[in-house]
């Protein structure tokens, strides 16, 4: 019996302690991406994406980032990862969230979004930057957008670097626009408040 108390004790200890790493009274987080070709700092917004940006940052101190491929690059238009390991598998993701891309961000040059598939709220882990104004990526009256929840505010140039990198069709994916040389997500870190 107090095997199953002490269980219980710690799983709740681990989850008030998942709760509080993702600093939930924090607006405005920082998360660092150390990547193969430089740092990025990026800082989320909170007030207009508080689903997106709690479910980012669960991912983010659990380590479910770190090693993990950029298999998406398309130059003038988006960085994608988050969801592949170096070895082209699919890694595993939470359940599926809101989308909340009707929130007055704009899927910008510099900006972070969330991925998904055709249906509006099947964002789980892949997230992509914007390396163009795409302004196709937002809402309108016929449509769901992308969910934009956060900015580059540090490393805009690794970014537009990473945009650059040689990308072809991957043979284990199948998929187009896959780096012909990796290109990693060493790891994410969310930042100590200022």
């Amino acid at each position: 019996m107090s095997r199953w108390i002490l269980a219980a004790v710690l799983m709740l200890t681990s989850q008030l302690a998942l709760a509080l790493d993702i600093q939930k009274d924090n607006l405005y987080p920082l998360v660092e991406f150390d990547t193969s070709m430089g740092k990025i700092v990026v800082e989320l917004d909170r007030t207009r994406a508080p689903i997106t940006v709690d479910n980012f940052l669960t991912y983010v101190v659990r380590g479910d980032y770190n090693n993990t491929l950029f298999h998406r690059i398309i130059a003038d238009f988006v960085v994608q990862g988050g969801g592949l390991s170096p070895k082209y598998e699919e890694l595993p993701s939470d359940k599926p969230i809101v989308n909340e891309s009707g929130n007055g961000l704009s899927n910008s040059l510099g900006t972070i979004a969330m991925a998904r598939e055709n249906a509006p709220h099947s964002a789980t882990r892949q997230f992509y930057f914007n390396v163009a104004d795409n302004k196709k990526l937002d809402p309108s009256s016929r449509r769901w957008g992308y969910a934009v929840f956060g900015e580059v505010s540090q490393g805009l140039e690794v970014l537009q670097n990473m945009a650059l990198v040689e990308t072809g069709t991957n043979s284990t994916l199948g998929w187009p626009d896959v780096p012909v040389t990796q290109v990693l997500l060493k790891k994410a870190t969310l930042l100590p408040r200022n």
